[in-house]
């Protein structure tokens, strides 16, 4: 009897937790041909380990989108470029064929912001993810937000999943839309986006 009671009381947490609003989390949907955006890093200088560091951390985020070197500079769906300004790029999503474009700004190295998490968070404007200042450092798009001590440069599962969305249909789903520059000022100005 007494193990009845417990195996009882056992699957009461089970099933309210199953009633009681709990949502699973559900797999982001899947293409069935993934997207391949390439990019060329020829004008970036001191920051090429930092891109290869953000396309890592993208591809081992995502599944429906890779990021990988352009065979030519012509040939890419984005480039980066080091620039003397803030960090600034395209609002994406972008799709092969893009034009695309990240600059990567010293002036957020000179505050002291670490380079991989500015690349990392650059390159989500390129697949669609706006700003969100006010997250954690856990989110990559919390950009300086969290201040320069967050070294954290991988996407949260949150974005990751809505970048999955972003390219969920492949690259039949390239939409034609006004592209937009985001400028990312590191610092304590707020940002702002202009029309390209």
């Amino acid at each position: 009897m007494i193990n009845r009671i417990v195996a009882a009381a056992a699957l009461v947490p089970a099933v309210l937790g199953a009633t009681a609003g709990s949502v699973p989390a559900q797999a982001a949907p899947r293409t069935t041909a993934v997207v391949t955006l390439t990019y060329d890093a020829s004008g970036a200088g001191k920051w090429a380990d930092a891109i290869k560091k953000a396309a890592e951390n993208w591809n081992t985020a995502e599944h429906n989108v890779h990021l990988q070197p352009a065979t030519s500079a012509g040939s890419a769906d984005f480039v980066y470029k080091a620039t003397s300004g803030w960090p600034q790029s395209t609002l994406g999503p972008i799709f092969p064929g893009g034009s695309g474009e990240v600059q990567l700004g010293e002036e957020a190295v000179t505050e002291g912001y670490d380079l991989a998490r500015v690349v990392t968070h650059e390159t989500g404007h390129i697949l669609g993810l706006p700003d969100d200042y006010d997250g954690p450092c856990s989110e990559i798009m919390s950009g300086h937000g969290p201040g320069p001590s967050c070294t954290n440069d991988k996407p949260d599962a949150t974005e990751s999943a809505q970048v999955d969305q972003n390219y969920a249909r492949g690259a039949s789903a390239a939409r034609l839309k006004a592209r937009h520059v985001v400028v990312d000022v590191w610092r304590d100005a707020p940002a702002f986006a202009t029309t390209r």
